[in-house]
């Protein structure tokens, strides 16, 4: 029988969004996706939280450690039988010896995808597109359409899914490369981007990087509601560039790096430019919480923060 190996370490549990995790899976042959669809009481993972197990990859995590390994081995024998089950955590379970300290109460659906589902390819496809979708499941059934065009039926659990945020860093120095660094760790898929920078990239597995002028880089990629913006040059022109471009996209977030000193009189040139003060309502500058430190990596953990309580709408009026 198979079995899946979540090995000594919880590593598996740094990818929350398991999307690219079952699409390298399908590639090689079934995979099995486990979902909290539904919590009574507060939990560490809320509805929605998702792993994938599959060939040689394991990602996501449900719990905080309570429940993985137990649904590894329904996640096996749902591999080999095909047959969803829905496996209850917490008051109510037949499991009383696995305890959550949290104590919650979760179900988990766990059910067998094969590598020529149309719903997984939707999905894929959509997430490619940079198109907000939704997946219905029952485990025996699934959709995958733009939100509004589906109705869920009796038993379906939905599931909607955001395009993959985006970070978008301008400039070159260590803090630039502190941010994209920190940015990749987090999940974004990330751009640097240095005007005129060298042409070989910087040693930073997985960072996208490109050297044109802020204004032609941005307009490559195309900033969408699901991007954040870092303008983190030490240069008023570049800086002034970026700024322009950005905060012309739909992209919620624009921060730029520098002191408070100057900052009136740069909103005063965006102001002179055309942009209203709903355009600038979406700059943060400085950039970051206000953590009080100074150094890269401080300022980027600031930055990402920054973005995450945006993410998430924690930032206060």
């Amino acid at each position: 029988m198979t079995t899946f190996d979540l090995g000594p370490w919880a590593t598996f549990g740094y990818e929350d969004d398991v999307r690219p995790s079952l699409a390298r899976v399908l590639r090689v042959g079934p995979a099995v996706l486990a979902t909290i669809v539904r919590l009574e009481g507060g939990g560490p993972r809320p509805v929605g939280t998702q792993m994938v197990f599959g060939a040689h990859e394991v990602a996501g995590f449900l719990s905080g450690g309570c429940i993985e390994s137990d649904v590894a081995l329904h996640a096996a024998a749902c591999l080999e039988d095909g047959e969803p089950r829905q496996l209850v955590y917490g008051q109510g379970s037949p499991w009383p010896d696995i305890r959550l300290l949290c104590g919650s109460s979760l179900t988990v659906l766990v059910e067998r995808v094969l590598p020529d589902d149309p719903a997984a390819a939707s999905l894929f496809a959509m997430a490619q597109a940079r198109r907000p979708a939704v997946w219905l499941t029952d485990g025996r059934r699934r959709l995958c359409a733009s939100p509004g065009e589906v109705d869920a039926w009796p038993g379906a659990f939905t599931r909607p899914h955001d395009p993959p945020w985006r970070l978008v860093v301008l400039g070159g120095d260590p803090t630039a490369l502190a941010v994209a660094s920190l940015g990749l760790a987090c999940g974004y898929e990330t751009t640097l981007v240095r005007a005129l920078g060298p042409a070989e990239p910087p040693p930073i597995a997985g960072l996208a990087y490109r050297r044109e002028r802020p204004d032609v880089a941005l307009a490559a990629i195309g900033p969408d509601r699901w991007t954040a913006v870092a303008a983190c040059h030490h240069d008023l022109d570049l800086d002034d560039a970026a700024l322009r471009a950005a905060l012309r996209t739909p992209a919620p977030y624009v921060g730029l790096l520098g002191g408070r000193a100057r900052l009136a009189e740069r909103l005063e040139r965006l102001r002179q430019a055309g942009f209203t003060e709903n355009d600038l309502a979406k700059l943060h500058a400085p950039i970051g919480l206000d953590l009080g430190g100074k150094a890269p990596f401080e300022v980027a953990v600031s930055v990402l923060g920054e973005i995450t309580a945006l993410r998430h709408e924690k930032l206060a009026a």
